[in-house]
């Protein structure tokens, strides 16, 4: 099965496995955004029911 490379743009694969995605709002306008908040917006695990489809389209191993 081929990679979806749409879906491996805005994935990362941590390495245990986890599928992790960034949230929106940290691509420009960040001078008004404090340091937390831009802090938090990366590193989100995706929920459980989404994962099998999401492992399916990148084509990693799932645990």
């Amino acid at each position: 099965m081929k990679t979806q490379k749409s879906v491996a743009k805005r994935f990362k694969v941590s390495k245990r496995g986890k599928l992790l995605h960034s949230k929106t709002c940290k691509s420009h306008l960040l001078t008004k955004k404090g340091k937390t908040t831009k802090k938090q917006k990366y590193g989100q695990e995706i929920a459980k029911v989404e994962y099998r489809r999401m492992a399916r389209m990148i084509s990693c191993k799932m645990r």
